[in-house]
């Protein structure tokens, strides 16, 4: 499904999605090009909760959390940087 079609679907609900189709364009946004309802939540901060269990239980899944109410995904993507250089020359033993 496309976010509009969920929007229809779902009026005005949280919910947890799955990326099935996505893509990161060259200015680092990420693009959901088919998405499914994975679950649907009664707040914003049990849809962050069940968001985080279930990215645990499946960490190779691509999951989100968003309201109905945003009319397009605007999802900009951040590089992990790792670990700071300072920390990693401490040569305590």
């Amino acid at each position: 499904m496309h976010w509009s079609e969920i929007c229809k679907s779902h009026p005005n609900k949280w919910l947890i999605v799955e990326a099935l189709e996505a893509h990161t364009t060259s200015d680092y946004r990420r693009h959901l090009n088919r998405l499914t309802v994975v679950e649907e939540c009664p707040d914003g901060k049990t849809a962050m909760k069940r968001y985080q269990l279930l990215h645990q239980q499946y960490p190779e899944r691509e999951f989100y959390f968003f309201h109905t109410s945003r009319d397009s995904l605007d999802i900009q993507v951040r590089q992990w940087l790792g670990i700071r250089a300072l920390y990693a020359t401490d040569t305590k033993v």
